[in-house]
């Protein structure tokens, strides 16, 4: 089975059943990489890949960590990482999920986590982890009596290593992409914006995104 197909089956046919036991980050994997489709259990997923983004605090939205892709399945034939996750997003329940950073530390404000997927995902068939970018944007700017432009930017840049493990840098408003609802006045006008911008490709390259003002 190909991955593209793997992921079709996947995210469009769960047994009823088998969705009220899935594993939510190895559906939120899934169902991006699938350009989430319109089914119950990616309703699910997206709602809560929206909701990690969404402050306080500001989570990754994908804890692939909390995955368990190496998990072992009997038979003979070895399955595919995708067939796998199959299994593991739709069949097994979510007991083994462990707590995530923001869990561990409450109050923490830009989360951030070491952990990283327990197989190896450097290949381009997990490309779409690494385009999420997580933009958390606090900008203003305003004129002073003596007509200076007094700017403040404090926006930084959450994204995904190569074995999924996450963190933020340094970013600012000049970085964001155009999908954002983002509008700095051209010239020094008074200007306040806060918000939450994520953004994505899927499987195939499809371009996502999501913002949440606060």
């Amino acid at each position: 089975m190909t991955a593209s197909l793997a992921l079709t089956v996947a995210v469009s046919s769960p047994d009823p059943v088998q969705a009220q036991t899935y594993q939510i980050d190895c559906a939120i994997l899934l169902c991006l990489a699938g350009g989430w489709p319109g089914s119950a259990p990616c309703a699910r997923a997206r709602a809560e890949f929206i909701r990690r983004i969404t402050p306080w605090p500001v989570e990754p939205p994908l804890q692939i960590w909390r995955c368990p892709m190496g998990a072992s399945f009997g038979g003979a034939a070895s399955p595919s990482p995708m067939e796998r996750l199959y299994d593991i997003a739709f069949r097994e329940p979510q007991e083994n999920a462990r707590p995530t950073p923001a869990e561990a530390v409450p109050g923490l404000i830009l989360a951030q986590a070491q952990e990283q997927a327990d197989i190896d995902i450097s290949g381009d068939a997990f490309d779409f982890v690494r385009s999420i970018r997580v933009y958390h944007i606090q900008f203003s700017q305003h004129q002073n009596r003596d007509g200076d432009c007094i700017r403040s930017d404090s926006t930084r840049l959450g994204s995904y290593g190569t074995q999924g493990d996450y963190g933020w840098a340094r970013s600012s408003v000049a970085a964001v992409p155009e999908a954002s609802d983002l509008a700095v006045p051209e010239h020094c006008g008074s200007y306040s914006w806060r918000s939450v911008f994520v953004d994505w490709r899927d499987h195939a390259g499809n371009y996502g995104s999501e913002e949440v003002r606060y």
